[in-house]
């Protein structure tokens, strides 16, 4: 009997032993994978993503040289989580999710969308037109709808508009984690919350579409500018390799591809540029390990 309890528990260790191994090669990654996988916001339905992005990936196998398989995660967490376990070799994140991601992962930002010639853009805190909000400080004792806790333009810069003016969640305000932007924009056009933050550029979207009425919210704030959502790519990818993906983004002008992008090109950025959004974090008092 207990032969052949030190021989079963022989066999576990060995196959605990092989997984582990397994597990830090995999988190290592290939250098040069033959196949990139490449990971793409999940701000709509995955098949939609996908499609809409089937001239990125057809460009990017054209001027790389490799097979190209694009991933749609289900939330920001999870595209996060896939890079730190090295499931992913590229990814398009929002600025918060990338330094959330930088912080448990060997990654680096190499690109950001680029619209009117700047990488950088705005959020904005909108209001039921019937609520009576004319300012942020009418939000106390109001509830307050944001995107994703790990969104930057649906959480973090709101939440910080209104600490600015002594607000605080909870203590002064309740409030609301709807999942994205589209849901911030109609639970309050709805009056489900007399208030939200969102992304500039996806109100004004919703606005075109028809989507979102003017008579029913209204824009009371719009923040300053912060750097735009930027590509990552693993650091333990090949020296030539990471050139090649750099110069392939930043190249990019087919306006076919760069649709569902809404941008003019992609531009040049690095990691020092998302330290504005570290220093959010900080001053909110967020812990961006538990997060």
């Amino acid at each position: 009997m207990v032969k052949i309890s030190k021989n079963i528990f022989a066999l576990i260790f060995v196959a605990l032993t092989v997984i582990l191994c397994f597990s830090l090669a995999s988190a290592a990654g290939d250098p040069d994978p033959k196949i990139l996988k490449v990971a793409l916001l999940p701000d709509e339905n995955p098949s939609t993503v996908i499609k809409n992005n089937e001239g990125l990936k057809n460009y990017l196998e054209s001027r790389l040289g490799k097979k190209i398989e694009l991933v749609v995660t289900t939330d920001y967490s999870s595209m996060i989580e896939a890079m730190r376990h090295g499931r992913l070799d590229l990814a398009y994140f929002g600025p918060l999710s990338y330094v959330l991601a930088k912080s448990k992962s060997n990654i680096e930002a190499f690109a950001a969308l680029k619209k009117h010639g700047k990488c950088t853009y705005q959020a904005v805190v909108i209001a039921n037109v019937a609520s009576g909000i004319r300012s942020i400080s009418d939000i106390a004792g109001k509830d307050m709808a944001y995107g994703d806790p790990a969104s930057t333009s649906s959480h973090l810069i709101p939440k910080s508009m209104l600490a600015e003016k002594g607000l605080s969640a909870k203590k002064h305000y309740r409030e609301h984690f709807l999942g994205n932007h589209d849901a911030v924009a109609i639970a309050v056009q709805n009056a489900k919350a007399q208030a939200g933050g969102l992304s500039k550029p996806i109100f004004e979207s919703l606005v075109q579409r028809g989507i979102i009425d003017r008579n029913k919210v209204k824009v009371i704030a719009e923040s300053k500018e912060y750097p735009e959502y930027p590509w990552a790519m693993r650091s333990d990818l090949s020296p030539v390799l990471k050139e090649k993906v750099k110069r392939a983004f930043l190249e990019l002008t087919d306006r076919s591809i760069l649709k569902p992008f809404k941008a003019d090109g992609f531009g040049a950025v690095n990691d020092k540029d998302y330290d504005v959004i570290r220093e959010l974090a900080r001053i909110l008092n967020l812990d961006l390990t538990k997060m």
